[in-house]
């Protein structure tokens, strides 16, 4: 860890607090019906003075009604934030709601809680997807927690209940190189690049082990794609 990426990732916390800041305030005070346009700017905003830039492949599917992505860094979300076209509901941790200040980006915009402890979770999470999808696309991290960037963790069955029950359309997307841009555990900043892959979307079907399958593919883009993108540590 350089002291020179240690004093940028001091420079990325003055940044995102602030603008965090106004988001929420933005949340209580816009039209409900503008707060998606309003988060892209404020998500762009924080990509750019970051020093982010993002190269997206791939197809968008106006079609899929859940987008699963894998997770390395806090910047992950900003940046599915800033680049999708349709409002998201975010499916997180229960504990991620009871942070102070940081959760409520998830309470307020009423985004799915999963609380691992209740040993009705599924059925729960199966009952808030439902009620709060409409219109929206459901967000998940099958990993269910930041992983380091190089290795997928393993998939959480989560993700293909609420899809497989729901019948929804599924699109994965492969963020590449966040942690090595964003470390947002160590609190160090790389400047650079950071890629986006929007992979096939398809219908999820519980006779298929399709969480399994797909893991196994996007680690194998994953492994091809990180050393055009990321920066030696």
């Amino acid at each position: 860890m350089s002291v020179a990426a240690k004093i940028r990732g001091l420079y990325a916390a003055a940044i995102i607090i602030p603008l965090v800041s106004l988001n929420i305030l933005a949340f209580l005070l816009a039209p409900k019906g503008a707060y998606k346009r309003i988060k892209q700017i404020f998500t762009r905003t924080i990509l750019k003075l970051l020093g982010i830039r993002l190269v997206v492949r791939g197809e968008y599917d106006p079609q899929a009604q859940m987008v699963l992505m894998n997770h390395s860094s806090f910047i992950d979300i900003p940046i599915l934030e800033a680049i999708y076209p349709k409002d998201l509901v975010w499916v997180a941790k229960k504990e991620l709601f009871e942070i102070p200040f940081f959760g409520l980006l998830l309470k307020l915009p009423d985004n799915i809680r999963l609380d691992r402890q209740d040993r009705k979770a599924l059925v729960h999470l199966l009952k808030e997807a439902k009620a709060k999808s409409h219109g929206k696309t459901i967000a998940i991290f099958p990993e269910g927690t930041r992983g380091k960037g190089a290795r997928l963790l393993p998939f959480k069955p989560g993700a293909k209940v609420i899809a497989d029950r729901l019948g929804l359309r599924v699109q994965p997307i492969l963020i590449v190189c966040a942690r090595e841009r964003f470390d947002s555990k160590a609190l160090t900043l790389n400047p650079g690049t950071i890629e986006v892959i929007y992979l096939p979307s398809f219908e999820a079907t519980p006779q298929r082990e399709w969480l399994q399958e797909l893991r196994s593919q996007m680690q194998q883009l994953l492994d091809q794609e990180r050393p055009k993108h990321c920066p030696a540590r």
